[in-house]
């Protein structure tokens, strides 16, 4: 049951990312967010870097009251949230925006699709018409970029 908490939450997350990065990242909270489109930020941090502290403290919150009350499924919760949190850090600083440059020259087609929305998430400097809010998921057209390639 457990494994079923953590596989839950963690793709429940990828919906609740579309959901936040849209209207909170893009809507009131944008004045964090703004310097990860338009890199008006000095130095290697970002205000948007703030998100890894909002998002870090609910999900520390539930594993430490899981682990209070017997590793009930508070814990679980929590760790799916975590899970979730690390692929994205993974995923969108290191393989995306090359934070750290390895897995520079992949060939895999998902990866390429996941690169190709975000960059057309980019090419939006301001909070409004926007695209491509999520993250592990996105449109099918990118994916049909890629994977329909000889």
């Amino acid at each position: 049951m457990n494994v079923l908490i953590v596989l839950g939450v963690f793709i429940s997350m990828e919906g609740a990312t579309w959901l936040i990065h849209r209207y909170i990242m893009h809507g009131f909270l944008w004045i964090l967010h703004r310097d990860h489109h338009d890199h008006s930020h000095n130095g290697k941090l970002e205000r948007n870097d703030w998100f890894f502290f909002i998002f870090a403290t609910p999900a520390i919150a539930l594993l430490y009251l899981g682990v209070q009350q017997n590793f009930s499924y508070w814990f679980f919760t929590g760790l799916g949230i975590s899970l979730y949190g690390m692929s994205y850090f993974f995923v969108h600083d290191i393989f995306i925006h090359q934070r750290v440059k390895i897995f520079t020259q992949t060939k895999n087609p998902y990866l390429l699709a996941i690169r190709r929305a975000h960059k057309q998430h980019h090419k939006h400097l301001g909070k409004e018409d926007g695209e491509c809010f999520g993250f592990l998921w996105v449109p099918v057209k990118y994916f049909k970029m890629y994977f329909n390639k000889k």
